[in-house]
This record gives C-alpha cells, structure tokens and sequence, in this order.
C-alpha cells in the first residue's frame, strides 16, 4: 500500500473519529455519502503546483496548519456584533450559523448531485464532514418579496479550527427567491472555512444569490458554487470578495434547459498580503442560453487577484450568447492579477466573446500584459 503524505492521514483520522463520535448517527443515505467523499479526498488530496487548474494559488497554509474540526458547541456572541451583519432587524427569513452549525439536514434527492466530491478535493472533505447546513426551498409558483438571509459566523477558538458550512437551494417551476450568504470573522485568529453550496434552478424559475465573503484577517476561504438551471430559468450570482488572507471560489453553471439565462458577478478588493482566486466555468449544454460574466479586481499593497473563467458550449447548444470580462486594476507596484479567460466551444452558431484588462495607477515602474489570455504586472519588459 502506498504510504500516504501526513496531510491526508490527519484528515482521515478526523473523519474516523468524527464519524463514530456523534457523526453516526445519520440516515445510511449520508453516512455512505461521506464514506465516498472523504474516499474522493484521499485519492485526490490537496492540490499543488502541477495541478493546472491549482496552480497560481499556494495552499502551503491549509496543509502546514494542523486544523481542528469545530465541534458543536455555541460559544456567547456579541449580541450588537451581529447585528450589524444583518439584513433587516425584523424579518424572520433568515438562518445564522456559528462554526458552521444551525440546521436539521437536507434533500437526498439534490445534495453533493451537483457539486459532486469527485471533481474538487476541498468539496469532497466539505461533504465527507457534512453534518448541519442550510435547506432553502422555494415551492412551485411561490415567490417571495423579501430575501432570505444565510448568516455564518466564525468564532475563535483555542487553536485554528476548520468548519465546512454547506448550503442548498431548491427553486421549483416558476418559483422565484433571493438569497443573501454571508461569511463573517469574529475572530483575527487563524481558521479555515470550507464551503459548499449548491442552486438547483427548476423550469422558468428565477434564482438571485448574493455572496459575501468577510473572513477574518488570517483566515483561509474556500468554496464551491455550483448551479443548475432548467428551461427559460434565471440565475444571477454576484459576489463580493474583502476578507481572508488566502480565499479560492470555484463558480460552475450549468444550463441545461433551452432558454436558460447565467449572470455571474464579481468584486474583489485587497490590499496587505491578501490572495484571491476565483475559477469559473458555464457550461451551455442546450441551445438559445445566454451567459453574461464580468469579474474586477482592485489591488493594493502586496494583493494577489487570480482569475480562470471557462465557457463550454456543448455540441448542439447553437445560438449561444455568452461573454466573459474580467477588469483589474492594481494600486501598487508589488499587487499581481493574473488573468486567463477561456473559451471552448463544439457548435457553429454561436456569439462567444472573452477579454481581460490591468490597469496600473502608476507611472511606467511596471509593464501590463496580456500574453495567451494571461493578464500580469511584471517589473521586467517581456520578450519573445
């Protein structure tokens, strides 16, 4: 037998232990579900610099870091400290996580269906430690006038921990909902959150999710956002990346109905030694779908802004109209955004366009490039 690295054996022996210390008791469903993810995590392990799609972005910090799970116990809060990370002081459509835990479980039929564990090392150690997360489920024909608000809060704790907050929203025919997901820091101590989430967009439904990122100063971030639409539906995602020192958000779209609508947007603002990754990928499985990205960067300092955006237009989606956009500007003579927009595409009658831009605000200390869809600020002139 192959001797694993000692990274992955500590993961595997927590979900030894989590799994027969409270983690049991779960339906089978679940149960064999995680046994499978944690499987996918230890074929897969964490990603390294070889790894194409891993590799502009260190994960030295998740691994050298001995993360303990966050156990279920509630620590007091700041009643005032909350607040002020809430929508509106009356509404009751909102849940609140601490560490990760609040809710009574979600539908087998949809969970880990679309984010599946084998196609992302941090989504499978995300499912194999799944216990509590939010079920959002908007009934056919129901549209709601207010947004729901998905609050999750990181205390701090003796020693770094790690929580693995998971989301699922179910938007049936004709239904229509918007979700706020925030991620707050309570603590400047070092803590990794892992997040999941997945939209499930049925027949002619519309789907709006607002994302928030606000970890704490030497938090690490990562996430997957994984959506589904069906025929004539509409999913809009706008993100906004502030917090962190390491943050990595995988964005996968499906449109899998005729006349399906994708809108994806993004804004990060760093400044110190801050680094964010954001990797995208639609993809246009049938024909008249329309995709719309645009994704801008502001740094500052020492920041690192990192963008991979991937359309597919599937064989026989024709009459795709997808653009993609990616803007940066960088403040400062040691900030870096690397850029590579990506287009592939198996149908003829399509209109599929891509582009990136790095603005300097300096004088010509640095030169911008945009070199095989990879967008840098270097200190040297580049030749060929």
């Amino acid at each position: 037998m192959t001797k694993l690295p000692d990274v992955r054996k500590k993961y595997l022996a927590d979900f030894a232990a989590f799994s027969g210390n409270g983690g049991s008791d779960v339906p089978p469903w679940l149960v064999e579900l995680r046994s499978e993810a944690i499987e996918h995590f230890n074929r897969q392990g964490f990603p390294g610099s070889r790894d194409e799609q891993w590799r502009l972005t260190n994960f030295s910090r998740l691994k050298e870091t001995d993360f303990c799970l966050a156990n279920g116990d509630r620590p007091p809060l700041n009643t005032d400290e909350v607040r002020k990370h809430l929508l509106t002081a009356g509404s009751d459509q909102r849940l609140v996580f601490v560490n990760g835990r609040y809710s009574e479980g979600a539908l087998q039929e949809h969970v880990a269906r679309y984010a599946r564990p084998q196609d992302n090392p941090f989504t499978a150690l995300g499912t194999a430690f799944m216990s509590d997360g939010a079920f959002v489920h908007i009934p056919a024909n129901v549209v709601l006038s207010e947004p729901i608000q998905l609050l999750f809060l990181t205390t701090g704790a003796a020693g770094p921990t790690v929580v693995h907050p998971r989301c699922l929203v179910l938007v049936e025919e004709s239904g229509a909902a918007s979700v706020v997901e925030t991620h707050i820091g309570m603590t400047d101590g070092s803590y990794w959150s892992n997040v999941v989430t997945e939209a499930v967009v049925q027949d002619n439904a519309q789907l709006q999710v607002y994302r928030i990122q606000r970890e704490g100063g030497e938090a690490s971030h990562t996430a997957t956002t994984q959506s589904y639409q069906g025929r004539d539906s509409s999913f809009d995602l706008t993100t906004v990346e502030l917090g962190s020192i390491l943050s990595r958000h995988d964005i996968n779209a499906v449109l899998d109905g005729p006349g399906a609508e994708c809108r994806l947007y993004g804004l990060s603002q760093l400044q110190g030694r801050q680094h964010v990754d954001h990797h995208t990928t639609i993809e246009h499985a049938q024909p008249h779908c329309n995709s719309w990205e645009y994704f801008n960067g502001i740094y500052d300092e020492r920041s690192r802004g990192v963008f991979n955006g991937r359309i597919i237009v599937q064989q026989g989606a024709q009459l795709t109209d997808s653009k993609q956009t990616n803007n940066n500007l960088l403040l400062s003579e040691n900030a870096r955004a690397d850029s590579q927009p990506q287009l592939e595409i198996y149908a003829d009658d399509v209109k599929c366009t891509h582009g990136a831009t790095l603005g300097w605000t300096g004088g010509r200390r640095n030169d911008a490039l945009v070199v095989d869809g990879h967008a840098g600020c270097r200190q040297d002139r580049a030749s060929k």
